[in-house]
């Protein structure tokens, strides 16, 4: 239900707010607009208001929407609103209304990034873990426990910025310059080569190709929760307990234990715990739970991270409100331009269509961020704004862009382009439109199979 709850909303403000911008526009420029849509097919709501007494409406199919204004392409209309009509209007105003929309959702993702930035954006420190031999991170001469500073120049302070920049500047099949302290507060400078990336490892893990694994957090097996109805409660196993040893093998850590609890399924454990500095033993003996195809064992237990221990692997960034709307305004800008070099490189054959999702893979990351908080979402929010918006930029017929591309033909040749031109280039926009969409809706489909 959340899932289904957060695709809705995120579907609904981006609708909203793109159509909203070519309304507003419309008004602007003294155009009328006869009904605002959100969604397709049969109308679930509909209400009239303002001096035009312009219709909202609310259908059935939440994936789109539109606005319709006065224009005498497709109906006869009176001759004193005959001024008012859209098709009647100069080129600039005609552009204007049309690149408000995508505009839009531009400046949603701008003040959402906005909002974020100023609250503070918690992510984890870029701290470097265990380096595989053999990978550019080591050939770096890369070491465990420096925290990585600056990459090609550019301040990082988490795993994102870092994965995000190196992302950039593989498109360019070039090297990056990193800028690290080690754990003896010395800069070191490191010159990293990421012509061995290939497309597959930009759409997966990046950064573990290159060598570049986050620091794995020393976690105790200390049980830091114990679920009603699980073995460990029925057991006496208690919150604040250490796990010393399973079968008398001393344990190494949490993800130890959980290792050994999940290979004994039914199988009665042995455990020394330290309870409030006492040595005790307890017996326990995980219940069986069918996982991906597999019986595994549960006790019903978790850990739960010191807030101490976070600090040392966790950051939160945050800025003043004048540095935090330009950082916003730039991470938009350059999220637009790096979408449109992706859908180039994948027009031009050399990254696969693999990366292009639709409804169904947004609705799942919606839901999943959902579940993370409200900074997860928006952050979320913002990106599939900035594609939308990037998207219908394009100049693709029956798009935006490929409205505002037959504006600036119009511009240069001094007349309108002609009805049967843009008749061909809808039925061709449709086509590209409809292969995209299969496309997205097989990547959708194929991740599910596959997992």
């Amino acid at each position: 239900m959340l899932t289904l709850l957060a695709f809705l909303v995120t579907l609904g403000i981006l609708v909203v707010v793109h159509e909203y911008g070519h309304f507003q526009a419309a008004r602007w420029c003294g155009v009328k607009v006869l009904r605002f849509a959100v969604g397709f097919g049969k109308p679930l709501y509909t209400r009239t208001f303002g001096e035009d007494r312009t219709e909202f409406v609310i259908a059935v199919f939440p994936l789109g929407g539109y606005v319709k204004m006065l224009d005498e392409r497709e109906a006869p209309v009176p001759e004193p609103e005959q001024e008012r009509a859209f098709n009647r209007q100069p080129v600039w105003k005609r552009i204007a209304i049309v690149a408000a929309g995508p505009l839009s959702n531009l400046l949603l993702a701008i003040v959402i990034y906005w909002v974020l930035f100023m609250s503070g954006i918690t992510g984890m420190k870029p701290m470097m873990g265990e380096i595989p031999a053999a990978t550019s991170a080591a050939q770096a001469s890369m070491i465990p426990g420096e925290i990585i500073t600056k990459v090609n120049g550019v301040a990082v302070q988490t795993w994102q910025d870092v994965r995000w920049a190196l992302l950039r500047q593989a498109l360019k099949n070039g090297t990056a310059n990193i800028e690290a302290i080690s754990a003896r507060n010395e800069t070191h400078l490191h010159r990293l080569d990421l012509r061995g990336l290939n497309a597959d490892d930009l759409e997966g893990d990046m950064l573990g190709k290159l060598g570049f694994n986050p620091v794995s957090p020393e976690i105790p097996a200390r049980v830091g929760e114990v679920l009603k109805g699980g073995a460990a409660q029925r057991d006496g196993l208690m919150e604040g307990d250490n796990v010393v040893a399973v079968d008398g093998v001393p344990v190494a850590g949490w993800e130890v234990f959980v290792r050994q609890v999940r290979a004994s399924a039914g199988k009665t454990l042995q455990l020394d715990v330290l309870r409030q500095g006492k040595n005790i033993k307890l017996r326990i003996t995980p219940d069986s739970v069918r996982e991906n195809g597999l019986t595994v064992g549960k006790i019903g237990a978790a850990y739960r991270m010191e807030e101490a221990e976070l600090q040392k692997y966790m950051v939160e960034v945050r800025y003043p409100p004048f540095a935090a709307f330009t950082r916003a305004a730039g991470k938009t800008w350059d999220t637009s331009v790096f979408s449109l070099k992706m859908l180039g490189s994948m027009v031009m054959g050399q990254m696969s269509w693999k990366g292009i999702s639709g409804p169904v893979t947004i609705a799942s990351i919606a839901g999943q961020t959902a579940h993370l908080g409200w900074k997860a979402f928006a952050g979320f929010l913002a990106l599939v704004s900035i594609s939308l918006g990037v998207l219908n930029l394009l100049p693709v017929p029956v798009l935006d862009g490929g409205h505002l591309m037959y504006y600036i033909v119009e511009i240069l040749k001094g007349s309108p382009v002609s009805e049967r031109t843009m008749e061909i280039g809808q039925r061709v926009g449709l086509a590209l439109l409809g292969l995209l969409m299969t496309i997205a809706l097989y990547n959708d489909f194929n991740r599910i199979i596959t997992g």
